[in-house]
């Protein structure tokens, strides 16, 4: 391989990539003449231009598959036997083969191999036997996730023809239970940044505007589902990597508590071994209810039998009450490094006011208490521990992608304004990992002592600074990253669009502040959304406060 230059491999790649998408699936030139060129530099609102409808490759009844249904309406036709297992796959295969001509937002297809399954799928049920409780839904994976006999590159270069020697837990898990596999998504270089781009798959476009981002890591899954070429897909998040592409493109996304949904067995950026800050596992969907029925069916299987890094926690249910609870709702105060756009902060304000006005209480945790900055400046020194992945690029001679480099940059500047390390700087590797588990015990140990004394249900807040912005603009995610250092469960919501009308002042950041800059014109109608926790290991009580809460935003 050494004498076959990066671009030669990436090329090649690119091509057979291109070759998985059947001709009759390729958008006529009647769309693509109509998008305006570069996609990545061009305000596209693909979502706006109904493309799927247009283009003539999907029948009514495919376009009613992908657009109509709930994940678990779906499900109950699928087991009714109104909808075949077949049709299905082929209908979200072809919207993802759609989605990837716009978006670029795959990196495997497995077009062929979901037919058959689904064929296998439609015969069991043919003889009265159904598979398991997702029995015929397609399921789309994040890159990192592993098919054995399959690719899973990370978008790498150095790590092109690896082929996956067995399937990860989660995945046999979700073939148990009767899902079909179709595509995975793509993801950036590094797995670290909002800005899922990498020189192998290109950068993933996001459908509201394809000069946004679409966040990362899972950026691909937040692309592939706002479209509905996926009615469910799975990341993975250790810094916001499925909350972050959620905000970005509009959809619900759930971060379980680590171990509980299995993340082993996945191709990872990182050294082996590197277990003392966890990612983990979880459902993108564009329904609320759909969050619980994934995760209630796979940990319905004890995973831990699957994945010996899983815990062996059955899931709980809650039962509903006759009257809707009211809820005591913390409300996440604006740390003063990381400011607020303004659709931001008026979409968690309107929640709040929406909440209290359905007989909530709604109790402020001013950012003195919460700890945003000081969680930000711990959970990067634990990453800096490992340099296994910048191990990946040198190995191939590829480039940095420049969201790398931006982070890279973003996060120099918002360390020298912060102290809250300085004082295990020039430790040894065991006494500084040492010295980490302790802020990181005094943050843990700080939230328990408000959970206790606000007797708090819940707590709602901003997922990030920012809508979806500018590519390679996006930088630290603080605000999805202090639920990965306390290692609490946490959903995002969509609630509504930014507007240049509503809020038209532009906000710069000011020196001490960090982040990307207010832009209302060109953030214009990018999804706006809150972000709701709970404590540790309440998963359960996560998603059914996000159902409420959900609810209520909606008034239904």
């Amino acid at each position: 391989m050494g004498s076959v230059s990066w671009e030669s491999r990436a090329a090649s790649k690119q091509k057979s990539s291109l070759e998985k998408i059947p001709k009759e699936w390729l958008l006529p030139t009647s769309i693509t003449n109509v998008l305006q060129t570069p996609l990545a530099e061009r305000p596209n609102r693909v979502l706006e231009l109904d493309i799927p409808r247009k283009s003539g490759l999907f029948s009514e009844r495919e376009l009613d598959i992908t657009e109509r249904y709930t994940v678990e309406e779906l499900l109950e036709r699928l087991r009714a036997g109104d909808l075949s297992a077949l049709e299905v796959t082929v209908a979200f295969s072809k919207r993802a083969a759609v989605a990837q001509q716009l978006l670029s937002c795959l990196t495997e297809m497995y077009f062929p191999e979901a037919q058959e399954r689904a064929r296998f799928l439609d015969n069991e049920k043919s003889q009265g036997r159904i598979v398991g409780p997702l029995h015929g839904l397609p399921i789309s994976l994040k890159d990192s996730f592993q098919i054995r006999g399959l690719e899973a590159s990370l978008g790498f270069v150095s790590l092109l023809d690896s082929i996956s020697k067995s399937s990860s837990p989660l995945v046999q898990i979700l073939l148990e239970l009767g899902a079909v596999v179709y595509v995975k998504t793509n993801i950036p270089q590094t797995l670290m940044t909002a800005d899922s781009h990498n020189n192998i798959f290109g950068r993933t476009l996001n459908p509201h505007n394809t000069h946004l981002t679409a966040g990362g890591s899972s950026g691909g899954e937040g692309a592939l589902v706002a479209f509905r070429g996926a009615p469910l897909g799975v990341g993975t998040d250790i810094a916001g990597s499925i909350r972050i592409p959620s905000l970005c493109c509009g959809t619900y996304g759930f971060k379980a508590t680590a171990a509980r949904i299995p993340d082993g067995g996945q191709m990872s950026p990182g050294s082996e071994g590197m277990s003392f800050f966890l990612p983990t596992a979880g459902p993108l969907t564009n329904n609320v209810e759909a969050l619980a029925t994934f995760s209630r069916a796979v940990l319905s299987t004890r995973p831990a039998l699957y994945d010996s890094t899983a815990l062996d926690i059955p899931w709980r249910e809650i039962a509903d009450p006759k009257t809707e609870p009211k809820l005591r709702v913390g409300l996440l105060g604006e740390d003063p490094m990381f400011p607020l756009h303004p659709p931001v902060k008026r979409a968690v304000a309107d929640a709040a006011k929406t909440l209290q006005a359905h007989g909530h209480k709604v109790i402020p945790i001013p950012a003195s208490r919460a700890q945003v900055a000081d969680a930000t400046t711990l959970a990067f020194a634990y990453f800096f521990l490992d340099g296994a992945a910048m191990s990946h690029i040198t190995a191939s001679g590829e480039p940095i992608v420049p969201s790398v480099v931006q982070v890279q940059d973003t996060f120099a500047a918002f360390a020298s304004n912060s102290t809250f390390c300085d004082d295990i700087e020039g430790l040894e590797a065991i006494a500084r990992l040492a010295a980490l588990n302790v802020k990181r015990h005094a943050i843990a140990e700080s939230w328990r002592k408000m959970w206790k004394d606000e007797r708090l249900d819940v707590v709602i807040g901003p997922p990030a600074q920012s809508t979806a912005v500018r590519h390679d603009t996006f930088g630290l995610p603080p605000y999805t990253l202090l639920l990965n250092v306390l290692d609490y469960p946490a959903c995002v919501i969509p609630v509504g669009l930014s507007s240049s009308t509503l809020d038209s002042e532009p906000f710069v950041m000011t020196p001490g502040q960090i982040g990307p800059n207010y832009e209302p014109e060109i953030v214009a109608g990018a999804p706006t959304a809150i972000q709701v926790f709970t404590n540790r290991m309440r998963d359960e009580e996560c998603l059914w406060a996000a159902g409420i809460i959900d609810r209520c935003l909606r008034d239904v």
